[in-house]
């Protein structure tokens, strides 16, 4: 993928990898539209880049969609790179019953119904643009879930499954579809989660990982693992189950 010359559309790109994303394709020449729900963050990572574009949309909402996809069509017609970042993260006890899922937003329209309805809608826009691609963010508990997340593990599984398929759907018009699978990285993802287990936190910054993320863009890497996610892309399934009970043990 050519990393430079580029029209990129991130979603979820106030903060977080992101953010991070948005920042190293700025820097390689890019022009970059990021979006988000929240404006007060658009609006502080503008003041950071002021080159940077930005769009206020609820990626789980379809008038929001909607308009996402007419306002860009419209004012950035050379958009040819999709960037499917928004997510969140929840801690789910379903030994509860359906409460815990219930009481908090639907990490299956953030994390995999929005990226599945915006490559569909985008597709049309992207067709024929030189350089053209998706690339959709899942997680390394796609393919080791944590019992303690278990529909965010969930949404991410399905988000690799969506795409490897539509990888192969779409090389047929010209569209190159990327997986990127991080580790955990320090964000504001699951802050929640992260306040019950003593301030979790992280060491690895989303600017190091991005920038290995764009390396492995540029060296047309379809799937970019990084840490412990390189060795989960390629482990066997006896491998993925050992991580799997070592990774829930405490559960």
């Amino acid at each position: 993928m050519k990393t430079s010359g580029n029209t990129v559309l991130i979603t979820g790109g106030a903060t977080g990898i992101g953010y991070a994303m948005a920042e190293a394709f700025l820097k390689q020449g890019n022009e970059v539209i990021i979006c988000g729900r929240r404006e007060q963050r658009l609006r502080e990572a503008k003041k950071n880049h002021s080159n940077l574009q930005i769009l206020a949309c609820d990626v789980t909402d379809d008038a929001g969609r909607n308009s996402l996809v007419e306002s860009v069509a419209s004012n950035f017609k050379s958009l040819n790179v999709l960037v499917n970042n928004a997510g969140i993260q929840r801690d789910i006890d379903f030994t509860k019953g359906i409460a815990d899922f219930l009481a908090g937003p639907n990490e299956i329209a953030v994390n995999l119904e929005a990226p599945i309805l915006l490559s569909g809608l985008f597709i049309p826009h992207l067709a024929g643009k030189d350089g053209a691609a998706i690339v959709n963010i899942s997680s390394g508990l796609g393919f080791v879930p944590a019992a303690k997340m278990p529909v965010y593990s969930a949404t991410k599984a399905g988000l690799h499954a969506f795409s490897m398929a539509l990888r192969h759907q779409l090389q047929t018009i010209g569209i190159k579809v990327f997986e990127v699978v991080p580790p955990a990285v320090d964000s504001e993802l699951n802050p929640d989660g992260r306040a019950k287990r003593g301030g979790f936190k992280v060491d690895l910054q989303p600017r190091e990982f991005v920038a290995a993320v764009m390396k492995g863009l540029a060296d047309e890497t379809f799937e970019i693992g990084y840490g412990y996610t390189l060795q989960s892309l390629k482990a066997s399934r006896e491998d993925l189950d050992k991580a799997f009970q070592q990774m829930n043990s405490r559960w």
